[in-house]
């Protein structure tokens, strides 16, 4: 390959681009934070200029910071996203066309993956969205022929030639595979160097002439996008420790993104660091003692629901079921009963248990994401196993007859860690910055094509490296008979978008041992009105119900692998909220498929029931608010918890004229600080001391 050109301007590296191609441009750009966002803006104000050369741009996850808006909320944002994103970062352009539907008709956007619910009314998004598994994204990229990539990267800090794609290499190496495989040109690539980027070497790092063109804009230099971190729920820590049950010593780790996935890594980081106190919350959670058996999460049971929970043993043929598939006398496992058949016919039970002891082999991580809670799993020691892409070493260590020469090249090269983008906080990318170079080694930035499925030409070598694995994602809502709805609302508009998350749903089916993990909070509060998320059907599905698996709200686990419809409505009804059981049985029974004589209410998955239960914890720190660290000062925290207390109070119009009324007939607050943040000290006005009051309210109710 030739020497790329190098630019320091932005406007060069565009004027490159448009003489090398002429007529329509089709460019891509990563997801998320290897979009080169001063790049893209300096292209799309130039193709505005030029409305004869139609652009067409292909991406996803086009991040953007919050915006101040009005009232309180943007008196709290505004500081905070100033200090947190800075003054100087680069919104991107088209980003804001869109959101005011203002695209020009010559430019054209194209995502496969939204930032959460940012893009709702936007109607070219909306229009322009393609519903794609993330494998599939490469292949789709040479269907439209694509004929430029840009992409952020990062230089070598020793001073080499070599480049780094850093966060994203997840689609870049597939895509110009794909589209060259088609007999299509190698497409153009142009790269903008970040000095903020963390260099991340191994099958990262390419050499730069890889690229066609490197463009090195001068300071100063924006920072990265960094994900604030949120707080973490009563009902996110049950299921984060729920989830954390299923967790086998020595398996694979697969986690997405939110607080839900922060609640599951502070447990596995817990359990692996303080195992009593760990074992403090699974007792208070009604889960059990220090065992969790795989095949307890079956048929009619809803598993490991609070207060209904049963410890035993199995000894002999039909002590507990009639078809357990011998469990071997005193496995020991935990769970609660649910249903007519309270311990069931059906459980078809492994025998292996899962010990809820620290973690002596460690886990594999591979995910298409790597995050902050990877980072915690890392530094703690939970994180830790290592593969090769060797196979018979692989196979060696599997059959136990790896000698001591594997045992060195395994901790010598193995990796530990294996991800095909990240994105995270600035404390995470500092961690990246600084991580040891003997650690680094053991992290692996990697196609999507190798992380997300088993089919990329070595399935056998995969299969052995991602042993027990277990594949955590969320979604919005699941049905009664184990369909799932992760993206789109019931009107077609789509959230966010599929990502990988079939592709992970898929993978637990095709591997030995594996399990795919949907997690949910029971309800939503919407307009004021408390949802089900566990519903009788809708619209819109992810996850279609032949590929059900385990379903874990805050009150407990369900499994619906290889049940029946009649089973699985039992279990999914057995983990909603209280209140909100009996429409999800009735429609069962009305659509034959349930019983009467199965029908079954319980009182106990309540809010109240499980505060209770988490609260003693809460106040010694088991359970702190943010447990991967916080980009909140302690008072804008404390402010965060006083504006969530707010918004649920205010959301119909009965609510918030109750609470401004309660706000206007109380005391002040002593939190003067938080009333100097939110620049209150001194309110002018009517409608400033209406504020500086509810403000004052929400945080004496929530100190």
């Amino acid at each position: 390959m030739n020497p790329p050109l190098h630019f320091d301007s932005l406007a060069d590296a565009i004027d490159f681009l448009y003489q090398r191609l002429p007529g329509a441009l089709h460019v891509g750009a990563p997801l998320g934070l290897g979009k080169p966002h001063r790049l893209l803006n300096a292209l799309y104000e130039r193709a505005e200029r030029e409305p004869q050369r139609p652009l067409r741009l292909y991406t996803a996850l086009s991040l953007d910071p919050p915006g101040a808006g009005k009232g309180l909320e943007g008196r709290f944002i505004g500081p905070f996203a100033q200090r947190h994103f800075g003054d100087d970062f680069p919104r991107l352009r088209y980003v804001q066309a869109l959101k005011r539907n203002a695209l020009p008709e010559h430019i054209e956007i194209e995502e496969f993956y939204l930032q959460s619910g940012s893009l709702l009314n936007a109607s070219a998004t909306q229009r322009r969205y393609a519903s794609l598994n993330y494998t599939h994204v490469a292949r789709a990229l040479a269907d439209r022929g694509v004929n430029a990539i840009v992409q952020k990267v990062a230089a070598d800090p020793a001073g080499g030639t070599r480049l780094s794609l850093s966060c994203n290499t997840d689609l870049t190496f597939d895509a110009v595979d794909a589209i060259v495989a088609r007999g299509l040109p190698r497409p153009l690539l142009i790269a903008e160097v970040d000095p903020q980027l963390p260099w991340l070497g191994g099958s990262a790092a390419v050499e730069a002439s890889f690229f066609d063109a490197v463009v090195t804009p001068p300071g100063p230099h924006p920072k990265l996008f960094g994900l604030p971190r949120q707080p973490v729920s009563d009902a996110d820590y049950a299921i984060g420790f729920y989830a954390s049950t299923l967790v086998r010593d020595g398996g694979t780790l697969q986690i997405g993104i939110g607080t839900l996935a922060d609640a599951l890594c502070h447990a596995l980081a817990l359990r692996h660091t303080d195992n009593s106190a760990y074992l403090r919350v699974i007792e208070a959670l009604g889960i059990g003692d220090a065992a969790s058996v795989e095949g307890n999460l079956s048929g009619d049971r809803n598993v490991m629901a609070p207060g209904e929970r049963f410890v035993g043993t199995a000894s002999g043929e039909g002590d507990l079921t009639d078809h357990r598939n011998a469990k071997a006398q005193d496995d020991r496992f935990v769970g609660t009963a649910s249903g007519e058949g309270d311990l069931t016919d059906h459980r078809n039970a492994k025998a292996q248990v899962a010990p809820l002891g620290s973690f002596q082999i460690g886990l594999f991580g591979c995910s298409e994401m790597i995050n902050e809670g990877f980072r915690r799993l890392v530094e703690v020691g939970v994180i830790k196993r290592k593969v090769v892409d060797d196979l018979e070493l692989m196979r060696r260590l599997h059959d136990g007859t790896a000698g001591a020469e594997d045992l060195q090249r395994l901790d010598r090269e193995g990796e530990f860690l294996q991800g095909g983008f990240y994105l995270g906080s600035p404390d995470f990318y500092d961690w990246l910055r600084h991580m040891p170079a003997d650690q680094q080694r053991g992290v692996s930035m990697r196609r999507i094509s190798e992380v997300n499925e088993l089919y990329g030409g070595n399935e056998t070598l995969e299969r052995l490296q991602r042993r027990d694995a277990r594949f955590f994602n969320s979604c919005m809502m699941a049905t009664a008979l184990g369909a799932a709805v992760s993206d789109t609302l019931d009107d077609g508009r789509v959230v966010s978008g599929v990502g990988g998350q079939y592709n992970f749903v898929a993978m637990a089916h095709a591997l030995p041992d594996a399990r795919s993990v949907l997690m949910l909070r029971a309800t939503r509060d919407s307009g004021g009105e408390t949802r089900s998320n566990v519903i009788w059907n809708y619209p819109q599905t992810t996850i279609p119900r032949h590929l059900r698996d385990i379903y874990i709200t805050e009150y407990g686990i369900a499994d619906l692998r290889g049940k029946t419809d009649e089973d699985c409505v039992l279990a999914m009804a057995g983990i909603a909220a209280s209140g909100h059981q009996l429409p999800l049985l009735q429609a069962a029974m009305g659509h034959a498929k349930l019983s009467p004589a199965r029908y079954r209410l319980s009182e106990r998955n309540s809010p109240q029931r499980l505060h209770a239960a988490l609260a003693p914890l809460r106040a010694e720190g088991v359970l702190p608010d943010y447990p991967l660290g916080s980009d909140f000062t302690a008072v804008e925290q404390r402010l965060v918890k006083a504006l969530t207390w707010l918004k649920a109070n205010t959301a119909t119009t009965g609510a918030k004229v109750r609470t401004v009324l309660e706000a206007l007939s109380s005391s002040g607050t002593r939190d003067a600080e938080a009333m100097q943040r939110m620049a209150l000290e001194r309110p002018a006005g009517l409608g400033e001391r209406v504020e500086a009051r509810l403000i004052a309210l929400a945080l004496r109710k929530t100190a």
